[in-house]
């Protein structure tokens, strides 16, 4: 199988903090890690992130952005990610969470689609 699919991890600003979805989704953040948001791609981690924050749509008009990314998105964190691109489009999607349950253990604050 081609390698063609990435995971990519974007810093959120901690303004985030005051969604009460994403504080019931992280009921063990730890103040001291930042709040992240993780994903999967077959773009570049850079081009999604472009998407997200420039709030990207579909010629059809649908959305190509989490409306969290674009309001708190900061910059990609390539330490948390390079190192397990690129894979096939199965194990970016079953990673993807893998990572977000990591990284909820180690303290951060995490959110997905």
């Amino acid at each position: 199988m081609k390698k063609t699919h990435s995971i990519y991890v974007i810093e959120l600003n901690k303004l985030v903090l005051k969604n009460k979805a994403f504080k019931n989704a992280n009921p063990n953040y730890d103040k001291s890690k930042p709040c992240v948001y993780v994903g999967m791609t077959s773009k570049t981690p850079e081009q999604r992130f472009l998407e997200h924050t420039t709030g990207a749509r579909t010629k059809k008009g649908n959305k190509l952005y989490s409306p969290k990314v674009r309001k708190y998105g900061i910059r990609l964190k390539p330490r948390l990610y390079r190192s397990h691109n690129p894979m096939t489009e199965k194990e970016a999607k079953s990673f993807e969470f893998e990572k977000a349950r990591r990284l909820r253990k180690r303290g951060y604050g995490v959110w997905q689609k």
